[in-house]
C-alpha cells in the first residue's frame, strides 16, 4: 500500500493525540470532581510592590484587594453563591406567598421581630452560608428611614442583638472619599468631570504620585471616575487643593465627630491634618484613624437620595441600638448641585467603576437588574479593632418606574486568614431578594 503524504500523516497524528488527550481529560475530570475539599478559597494578602525601591508603600491595594478570579464563578466557594443558583423566580414568589408572607416556622425570634423578616431570613442565610469574622448587613427604607431588615455575625455565629451597627470603630477606608469628593463640590472648583492628575497606580499613594509639574500634561482621570474607581493619587490631589477646613466641613454634614442622641451610633472620626502627606492620607481613605459606623454610614447615602440633612435610620425595636423614633439633626445640608454630583459619581461606580463587577447579572436576576437604578461606593483596609481585612459596600437600589420603592444598603465584613465573598456580591444578592419582593416586574 502507498504511503500517505507526511503532511497528511502529521495532520492524522495530531488529531489522534488531540482525542486521546480529551478522553483522558474527561476521565479524570469524572473521577475527582465528586472529591474536592469542601473549604473556602485563600489567597495571599500581599500589598502590591513599590514603582521603586526608593520609595515606601503609603498605601495597599484598597479596592482591587477582592478582584479575583477566585470569586468569579461560585464553584470557588462552595458554601457561597453557588448553593443559591438552584432558586428560581418563581422559589421567591412561592416563598413570599406562604404562611401570608411569614417566615418558616424555625426563623428565629430576632428575624421575625423586624420590619421585614422575609428578607431578614435572607440575611441570616446569607450569615451562615459565608461565615465573615465579622459581618454587618443593614438594609434601610429610603422613604422612611426606618430600618427593615438587619443581620450580624461575630464570634463563630449569627447574633441575635445588632450591637455592631452602631459601633464607630471600623476604618470608614475609601469610604471617606465620600468627604472629600463632596468637599470639592462644595467649593464650586471642581465638577463631576473637572481633570485630575492620575500619576502612577490607582491603588499606591507615593510622595511623587503627589507633585504635580507646572507643567503637567501626562495622564487625567474626571472626579467622578477617580471617586468611582476609587484611585488614590487623584483624590489625594483634590483633597490637599481643597484643604482641611472644607473636608472637615463637609465630614461635619456627613455626621463625623459629632455625639448622636443615645450614642445611637457611636461617634465616627475624621481628623485632617492641615497640611502634607497626613492630609493626602486622609482625603483618599488610606489612614486608620477614619473610622465610620455602618449605622451612619446608612445614614449618609440616604441624605444624598433624600437630598436633605442627615438623619440616623430608626427602628421601633432596636433601642438602644438604634433610635426609636426618627430625629432631624441639625448638621447642614449641601447645595443641591452637591447631592445631585454624589448621587452621580455613587452610579458610576456601579456602572464603571469598583462596584461593576459584583453588582451586575452574575448575582442578580436580569429583569431585577434592568429593573433598578444601583448606586454604591466600595472600600477595603486592615484595621485593627478588631484586627483583620475590612471590606465595605456602602449603596441604594432605586426602581426606575417607581423611585418611591428604593432601599439603601449596608454591608461591612471583616475577614482574618479566610475571605468569604465581597461585600458588593453580598449585597446585590440581598438587593436581588428586595427586587423579587418589592418590584412589580412582568417576565
Amino acid at each position: 500500500m502507498e504511503r500517505l503524504p507526511y503532511a497528511q500523516r502529521m495532520r492524522n497524528r495530531c488529531i489522534a493525540i488531540t482525542v486521546l488527550i480529551t478522553i483522558i481529560v474527561a476521565i479524570v475530570h469524572c473521577s475527582t470532581k465528586e472529591d474536592l475539599p469542601a473549604s473556602n478559597v485563600v489567597e495571599s494578602n500581599l500589598a502590591p510592590l513599590p514603582d521603586s525601591t526608593d520609595e515606601t508603600i503609603a498605601a495597599n491595594d484598597t479596592n482591587a484587594f477582592y478582584d479575583t478570579t477566585a470569586f468569579d464563578t461560585a464553584a470557588a466557594n462552595p458554601n457561597g453563591l453557588a448553593a443559591l443558583k438552584g432558586i428560581e423566580d418563581e422559589d421567591f414568589e412561592n416563598a413570599k406567598a406562604k404562611d401570608d408572607g411569614t417566615v418558616s416556622g424555625n426563623a428565629a425570634a430576632h428575624i421575625k421581630s423586624q420590619k421585614d423578616p422575609y428578607l431578614a431570613e435572607k440575611i441570616d442565610i446569607l450569615l451562615h452560608r459565608y461565615r465573615p469574622d465579622l459581618g454587618v448587613i443593614l438594609v434601610v427604607d429610603t422613604r422612611t428611614n426606618e430600618i427593615i431588615a438587619w443581620g450580624e455575625r461575630r464570634d463563630d455565629q449569627v447574633q441575635s442583638k445588632p450591637d455592631y451597627i452602631g459601633r464607630a470603630t471600623f476604618p470608614a477606608a475609601s469610604l471617606a472619599k465620600l468627604v472629600t469628593i463632596s468637599a470639592a463640590m462644595e467649593s464650586n472648583r471642581y465638577s463631576l468631570n473637572t481633570p485630575i492628575p492620575m500619576i502612577g497606580r490607582h491603588h499606591t499613594l507615593y510622595l511623587r504620585q503627589l507633585r504635580v509639574p507646572e507643567k503637567y500634561n501626562g495622564p487625567t482621570m474626571e472626579l467622578s471616575e477617580a471617586f468611582a474607581r476609587s484611585a488614590n493619587p487623584p483624590m489625594a490631589i483634590v483633597g490637599k487643593s481643597v484643604g482641611a477646613k472644607r473636608l472637615t466641613s463637609a465630614a461635619a454634614k456627613l455626621g463625623y465627630n459629632r455625639r448622636f442622641p443615645g450614642n445611637a451610633p457611636n461617634a465616627s472620626s475624621y481628623t485632617a491634618p492641615d497640611t502634607g502627606y497626613g492630609l493626602a492620607e486622609v482625603a483618599c481613605g488610606f489612614t486608620t484613624s477614619t473610622t465610620l459606623s455602618p449605622l451612619l454610614a446608612a445614614a449618609q447615602v440616604r441624605a444624598i437620595l433624600m437630598k436633605k440633612p442627615l438623619e440616623i435610620p430608626w427602628a421601633r425595636d432596636m433601642a438602644p441600638y438604634a433610635p426609636q423614633k426618627p430625629i432631624a439633626l441639625d448638621v447642614g445640608k449641601f447645595t443641591e448641585n452637591t447631592y445631585y454630583g454624589l448621587r452621580e459619581a455613587m452610579l458610576r461606580s456601579v456602572t464603571q467603576g469598583t462596584a461593576h463587577k459584583h453588582m451586575s447579572t452574575k448575582n442578580m436576576a436580569r429583569k431585577n437588574f434592568e429593573a433598578l437604578r444601583l448606586g454604591g461606593k466600595t472600600g477595603s483596609l486592615d484595621g485593627n479593632d478588631p484586627a483583620g481585612r475590612y471590606d465595605w459596600f456602602m449603596g441604594f437600589a432605586e426602581s426606575r418606574s417607581t423611585p418611591s420603592k428604593s432601599i439603601v444598603v449596608i454591608v461591612m465584613q471583616m475577614h482574618k486568614e479566610i475571605r468569604s465573598q465581597p461585600a458588593t456580591q453580598v449585597a446585590a444578592t440581598i438587593i436581588n431578594y428586595w427586587a423579587h419582593q418589592n418590584l412589580d416586574i412582568k417576565k
